[in-house]
């Protein structure tokens, strides 16, 4: 899953796509583009939308954040 700069994230290979249900969603082909922006007329799927709504989003996830070691409970 490579996700794209203001766009959407881009799935390529074999993958099995589900909605929230657990039923599953046959996309018909081996690449496909899922919405980010929320405002696709063809969700789960990008159809363009983003560009119109002015999304904006990285198309990498940013640095992980420290996180302050925890001491187990005795």
């Amino acid at each position: 899953m490579t996700p794209y700069r203001d766009g959407p994230l881009i799935v390529r290979g074999n993958f099995r796509l589900v909605d929230q249900d657990g039923a599953e969603i046959d996309p018909g082909r081996r690449t496909i583009a899922l919405c980010r922006c929320g405002k696709s007329g063809i969700k789960p799927f990008c159809d363009g939308t983003h560009k119109r709504a002015g999304f904006t989003a990285p198309s990498a996830p940013s640095a992980p954040r420290p996180v302050s070691h925890l001491r187990p409970q005795d």
